[in-house]
Parts: structure tokens; C-alpha cells; sequence
């Protein structure tokens, strides 16, 4: 037995000793596939290019095209409604449901796993499936989800609820169940109805999982890309007054795509930029709701 815990902790001291060694491949891995590409993409915004070798460095040109470009701002607020609709009623509802689950209902853990199965249908399937459920039912009213801005908005709020009340549910029921049972017992002993027991005692102990799914929903939401270029591809289009036209149901993530491929040296350099507005937007966005619901989580 001695011997054994001898050479187990050579081993350790081994370990510790090539730390390093073990971590070079990950790291490794990381610099090449994220960070590289990553600093090579900031510096790209800053030149006009069609492929990488060609980039020729023009300055701030780029970002000046596309805080100028209305098909930009426009996509920047229709992608901010949409995901503010679809942040609350995601979790207004992901939340009643993983509570109603929690209650001792029978056949809880078949509902669990239906409400789940969504989430596991890739975003351009979903897109396509509820494009003609859509028209479908649109048709018989002489319309299309792609012929009206708000049946494309309201087809793209649909589609995301029902991919993603699922996931936030799973994450709701995991936070309803860690809530110390003493503290639910104490309030009954005091005489708290079901409505009070849930916004004194449930919801201020859940709050590191509304944290997570606000987190989550928020940023899928500014990130939302297959199922919008699936549903309506940014349709109906609107014509300005100046010629140009800009597509009313277009995000961001499409927006920046449609720029980057619509085949110009100068377009590319374009979208690159906006790529990078877009990433400080949604990083900034994020760490300012994490601040904010963190302060509100109860420690426990």
C-alpha cells in the first residue's frame, strides 16, 4: 500500500510538473480556430478585400458605410424588438411551465420531454416546416408570411417560442428544485397564499436561472440567423425614397450575410465592420444584463 501511494504521487508531481504539456494542444486549438480568426477579423474591417490575401488597408471607411447604410439601422431594430418580444415571452412562459411541472402533476416528465424536443430541430428545418405551416393558413386569406411585415415578424416570434421555451424550461425546473423546501414549509407555517410563497420565496431563489435563460434568450435573439433566412429571407422588401431598397424582415446576423456575398471588394470590407458593430453590441448588451439580474440573485 505504501509503494502504491508512492508512485501515485510521482504521478501527481508528474502532472503538475507538464501542466503545460497537457494544455498546449486545447490552447493550441483555441488560438487557431477562435482567437486568430477573431483579430484577423477586426483587421479586416479596416480594408477593402474579396479574398484575405488581397485586403488592402482603407481606414475607418468601412464603419462610416455601414453606420450610413438604413438597411443596417433598420435590421439593428427590428433585431432588437424581436428579440425583446421573444426575451419575455420565452421566459414568462418557459417559466409557467417548468412551475406547473413542479407541482406533482402526473405525466410531468412526458411533458418535459415534449416541450423539450423542439429545441433538437436544426433552425433551417424549423424555418421551412413553419413557412408552410404559415402560408397554409395565410394563403386562405390571400396573403404570405413573406408579403407582410408583421406576419413575418409575429412567424419569427412563433418559431423561436416554440424552439426555445423548451430549453429555458429545463434550466426553470432545475432552479425550482434546488429552492430550499424549509423556506416553502416556513412559509406556509406563516400563512403565505400560492401567489406570495411564488414572489417572495420561488422566483428571488430562481433568479441565477433567470440570469442564465435571459442571458440565453437575449442573445439568441440579437444571434438569430437560419430561421430567419429560412422563414422569410428578409421579405417584403421596402424601396426608398432615394432608389435603394432595404428587406423589413432582415436581422442583423442576415443583414451583415446579404452585405458580406452581394459581391463587391468594397461590400465585404462593409460587412466585416458591421460584423464588428455587431459583436460589441451583443457583448455589451450581455455583460450589462448579467450585471444587472446578478445583483438580484439571493445568496444562499
Amino acid at each position: 500500500m505504501k509503494s502504491k501511494a508512492i508512485k501515485q504521487s510521482s504521478q501527481i508531481k508528474s502532472t503538475r510538473r507538464f501542466w503545460w504539456l497537457f494544455l498546449l494542444p486545447v490552447t493550441a486549438a483555441f488560438c487557431i480556430g477562435f482567437v486568430w480568426p477573431f483579430f484577423q477579423g477586426i483587421y479586416l474591417s479596416f480594408c477593402k478585400f474579396k479574398t484575405i490575401s488581397s485586403a488592402k488597408f482603407i481606414g475607418l471607411s468601412n464603419y462610416a458605410s455601414a453606420f450610413a447604410d438604413e438597411s443596417f439601422q433598420h435590421s439593428f431594430w427590428y433585431t432588437a424588438l424581436t428579440a425583446i418580444v421573444c426575451l419575455v415571452l420565452i421566459n414568462v412562459i418557459a417559466f409557467a411551465v417548468a412551475y406547473a411541472l413542479t407541482q406533482g402533476i402526473k405525466g410531468s416528465n412526458i411533458f418535459r420531454t415534449i416541450f423539450f424536443a423542439p429545441n433538437l430541430i436544426g433552425g433551417i428545418v424549423l424555418g421551412y416546416i413553419w413557412s408552410m405551416i404559415f402560408d397554409g393558413i395565410l394563403q386562405q386569406y390571400g396573403t404570405s408570411v413573406v408579403l407582410e411585415t408583421k406576419y413575418g415578424f409575429w412567424g419569427l416570434i412563433i418559431l423561436m417560442c416554440w424552439q426555445q421555451i423548451g430549453y429555458m424550461m429545463i434550466i426553470y425546473i432545475a432552479g425550482i428544485q434546488a429552492v430550499p423546501e424549509d423556506m416553502i414549509e416556513a412559509a406556509k407555517i406563516d400563512g403565505a397564499t400560492k401567489a406570495q410563497t411564488l414572489f417572495k420565496v420561488v422566483i428571488p431563489n430562481v433568479m441565477p436561472s433567470i440570469t442564465i435563460c435571459t442571458f440565453l434568450s437575449l442573445t439568441n435573439g440579437f444571434k438569430l440567423f437560419d430561421q430567419n433566412l429560412a422563414l422569410t429571407d428578409g421579405l417584403p422588401y421596402e424601396q426608398l425614397a432615394d432608389g435603394s431598397t432595404i428587406n423589413t424582415t432582415e436581422m442583423m446576423a442576415l443583414n451583415i450575410y446579404n452585405t458580406f456575398y452581394s459581391g463587391t471588394g468594397a461590400s465585404r470590407g462593409v460587412a466585416q465592420a458591421k460584423a464588428v458593430i455587431f459583436f460589441i453590441l451583443v457583448a455589451a448588451m450581455g455583460l450589462a444584463q448579467l450585471s444587472y439580474t446578478r445583483k438580484r440573485e439571493v445568496q444562499q
